[in-house]
């Protein structure tokens, strides 16, 4: 039985989204156990009249909720019944229990993560690594994205070791291609960082580094890993996340201003429909934390049901595959070259 802990009290649409969720990864996985961390008064009112195995839930109390304004610092030292810090707790001291999903504060979940976890041994410093589509209909992982805004080249390298080893593991890419993102495609572009990150990519046996990136192609299909400083990566995912957003808005404006377009509409309904369900993030899950000690994955703080089901399933993926053990073992390849 795999154990994950779901924190219900940090998104948008909590608690109904996160219990929504994880009855539905329930209903799907008979070897998946869930603990829900929140207030339990209000838990077992949303959970009345629903139909789910109660063998394989249960629910820890922790009242306190984290505000959005709140210090992650702060959050860690005070407020240790919170719902996102009691499954952090619980994740660090209880064996049985594998991973943790939330979509709360970030900068809580990373602080915690590090504080209370700890890391992988060897990995310097873990990453976000979100999931986004790409035009040939495959995936692409962009890691890091927000977790370190400041790196190093050997940042760099283990960011690229670890999402190639999570989008083969765990999303079975054969031989995932990695790209650096930079400013041209040439490998003398960039500054010091990513000249030496690209010299360094070459040199790991078994990875398979295919150059530079610039940001237009991203989706384009021809990658399936992209690394970057956390700073870039995270402007990387949410201009291309809000680019798409915005075009469908201005498809759907144009449309509606003329008949004949209307017409045309009608008969590629379907069309469209398919296009919104392929660019909503919602069908992707979220941001998994690669390098802590035990999973953790982050959703977006405006998950729905669907979204926070695709994240319990990418940490139950996540441990099904060993994915950590995995990691602590590639990492421990190259522990001569670490900084």
């Amino acid at each position: 039985m795999i154990k994950i802990l779901v924190d219900c009290f940090g998104g948008d649409h909590c608690p109904q989204a996160p219990v929504a969720g994880a009855l539905a990864a329930l209903a799907g996985n008979p070897d998946l156990y869930v603990l829900l961390t929140g207030d339990e008064e209000i838990l077992r009112k949303e959970l009345k009249g629903k139909d789910y195995d109660t063998s394989r839930l249960e629910i820890v109390h922790a009242p306190e909720v984290i505000g959005c304004d709140e210090k992650p610092t702060d959050v860690v030292r005070l407020k240790r019944n919170s719902s996102m810090m009691k499954a952090i707790i619980l994740l660090r001291d209880r064996d049985d229990i594998a991973a943790m999903v939330s979509t709360g504060s970030t900068g809580a979940l990373v602080t915690g993560a590090l504080v209370r976890l700890g890391r992988i041994p060897g990995v310097i410093r873990p990453a976000f690594c979100p999931i986004l589509p790409s035009m040939n209909g495959g995936i692409v992982g962009i890691c890091d994205s927000g977790a370190n805004v400041e790196v190093t080249s050997a940042h760099l390298r283990q960011f690229a070791i670890m999402a190639s080893l999570y989008m083969e593991n765990v999303y079975g890419v054969n031989k995932p291609r990695v790209a650096l993102l930079n400013v041209g495609k040439e490998a003398e572009k960039g500054d010091e960082i990513r000249q030496e990150a690209y010299r360094l990519l070459q040199e790991i046996e078994g990875l398979n580094f295919v150059g530079n990136m610039e940001s237009r192609d991203l989706l384009s299909g021809a990658y399936d890993v992209v690394v970057a400083d956390g700073f870039s990566g995270n402007v990387l995912v949410k201009t291309t996340e809000g680019t798409a957003l915005e075009l469908l808005k201005k498809l759907k404006k144009e449309i509606f201003s003329r008949s004949l377009y209307k017409l045309g509409a009608l008969l590629m309904k379907r069309m469209f429909a398919d296009m919104k369900e392929f660019m909503n993030y919602q069908n992707y899950g979220g941001s998994v934390l690669l390098g802590t000690s035990k999973v953790v994955v982050k959703g977006h703080g405006s998950s729905n049901a669907t979204a926070v089901e695709k994240c319990i399933e990418q940490a139950y993926k996540m441990e099904v595959s060993r994915l950590s053990g995995k990691i602590e073992a590639e990492i421990a390849r190259y522990e001569h070259y670490m900084e």
